[in-house]
């Protein structure tokens, strides 16, 4: 029987999800014994406690939260494999749970372009990567849009400080930023924090300042006032990855372990971000029209019908305000939910369709490669691991 240590935090949403996935793949290959050592023992007793709490139960592997030293070596030299979870930075002596952090970043932009949205900031730490590479990734994406970003970054703070909830520096920020504006976080914790100082600030959500989390940890997300949108990440599917890895480090003495790379799938749109920046109010409009009505298999007929305008104009207008002609726009739209409904449904492709108000499932299947570059099927096998077929 295989004997794992885990040191990590699972009290937030995405370590669940990883361990989620570890005891899958421990269901399906093991049985696994897991030892879920305290955080606190990184500190307290160090790598060497760790390692001699390892020698005297059996362990035969680690996955955990580490300090970026060369203490962590020992591990290795004691033939002990180890997986290391993104904590501060990645390791290079040894294999990293990471993510696809710029990718993540450019989604949250995408997202805000797509909104019509021409101010943005982002709020996050500088010092460690999962946040600053997140940060990289969506100032890109803005900047190749011909705009700039605004930044509050700082330190790890006690959990003790709730700052956040008084006036500080953070809800002067806040205020000084130009409004509308779409704000981006490096996780849904640090949402969190801002949906709370502007709350504080007087600040309307998302009126004045739209806020987007990370991880969609759906406790903390409808904790916040309004309900944080989130970017989803595929963390049970990788921890899963991470399992199935390990298990090879193992058994397998000249085994090549390499990074698992957790992607973002898709974003959870709740009120936080509820809203469309222009002030063409017919542009507003029919943006507001085609997200209420993408159900009904829509065409550019009937959102022109909801607006004062020529086809030309309303062209013209639509591709100022989000980048997309109106086609288009619908047909990107639709793609994302018909994701949504992907990953979070049992749903087969042809009941999803319907859903959608689409009666040939055949071409939004083929709609969804030309985007995705997988087929409805592979991508729900690729980014799943409890649905594995539709």
């Amino acid at each position: 029987m295989i004997k794992i240590i885990l040191l990590s935090d699972f009290a937030e949403e995405y370590y669940k999800n990883l361990l989620r996935g570890i005891t899958r793949y421990s269901k399906d290959h093991g049985p696994w014994t897991f030892c879920r050592m305290p955080q606190y023992y990184r500190e307290t007793i160090g790598i060497d406690g760790i390692l001699e709490w390892a020698h005297e139960w059996g362990a035969d592997g680690i996955i955990g939260q580490f300090y970026n030293s060369e203490e962590v070596t020992e591990f290795t030299k004691a033939n002990i494999p180890v997986i290391a979870q993104d904590f501060k930075e990645r390791f290079t002596n040894i294999p990293n749970i990471t993510g696809a952090y710029h990718e993540t970043g450019r989604l949250g932009a995408d997202y805000f372009l797509k909104k019509g949205f021409k101010n943005f900031a982002f709020y996050g730490f500088n010092n460690i990567v999962w946040s600053r590479e997140r940060a990289q990734g969506f100032e890109e994406r803005v900047k190749e849009a011909g705009y700039d970003v605004h930044y509050y970054e700082h330190k790890e703070l006690r959990t003790r400080d709730l700052w956040y909830y008084k006036p500080s520096e953070l809800s002067r920020w806040l205020q000084s930023l130009p409004k509308p504006i779409a704000l981006m976080t490096c996780d849904d914790n640090q949402g969190h924090h801002i949906t709370e100082a502007a709350g504080h600030a007087g600040i309307r959500l998302p009126d004045e300042v739209a806020v987007l989390g990370v991880d969609n940890d759906e406790m903390l997300c409808n904790l916040s006032d309004p309900p944080l949108s989130s970017i989803n990440l595929d963390a049970e599917k990788c921890g899963y990855e991470a399992a199935r890895m390990m298990e090879k480090m193992i058994t397998q003495k000249n085994f090549v372990a390499r990074d698992i790379v957790v992607k973002p799938t898709h974003i959870i749109t709740r009120h936080s971000t509820d809203i469309f920046a222009s002030n063409d109010k017919y542009i507003v409009n029919a943006l507001k029209y085609i997200h209420e009505n993408l159900d009904k298999n829509l065409k550019v007929d009937q959102v022109l019908r909801e607006v004062p305008l020529s086809r030309r104009s309303l062209e013209k207008r639509f591709i100022q305000t989000t980048g997309y002609p109106v086609y288009e726009y619908i047909y990107n739209q639709r793609i994302e939910k018909f994701t949504q409904k992907l990953l979070e449904t049992d749903l087969t492709i042809f009941e999803i369709a319907l859903d959608l108000g689409l009666t040939d499932s055949k071409n939004i299947a083929r709609q969804f490669k030309q985007i995705k570059g997988l087929t409805p099927v592979e991508y729900r096998k690729k980014y799943m691991v409890s649905k594995q077929d539709a």
